[in-house]
């Protein structure tokens, strides 16, 4: 199966990369961690209009998205730790953290397309 061409969408998406400790002013772990994601990559693929509810249950009875994102690239590496910048280019805050809009919530593999469960994110500067 291929996703016709006109209906795909431009995207972006980070990878996870890793996690490192923050520290205060005087050398001390604080308990929290700051998150390292990939550069940001282009994609184009098919993304549906916003919903609140689905008809077909695709990614199971408990999940919540509000778009699903069919790509027929098959190694596609968009994980369930991933960001995206669907409805807008990328951008950094002052300390280089990433202000994306979606998060994965679930990804489905299937023999011939990748099917990719995203919610709606607020994240500021």
């Amino acid at each position: 199966m291929k996703a016709l061409e006109r209906n795909k969408s431009l995207l972006y998406y980070c990878l996870y990369d890793h996690k490192e400790p923050i520290l205060d002013s005087d050398g001390y772990d604080t308990g929290e961690e700051k998150v390292f994601y990939s550069e940001p990559v282009t994609m184009r693929a098919n993304v549906s209009p916003a919903t609140g509810n689905t008809s077909t249950e695709q990614f199971g009875n408990d999940i919540r998205y509000d778009k699903v994102i069919v790509t027929d690239d098959i190694t596609c590496p968009i994980d369930e730790h991933s960001i995206l910048f669907v409805d807008k280019s990328p951008e950094y805050d002052s300390d280089d953290v990433p202000l994306f809009d979606y998060v994965v919530k679930k990804v489905a593999r299937s023999l011939n397309s990748v099917s990719i469960a995203v919610s709606k994110v607020e994240v500021s500067a």
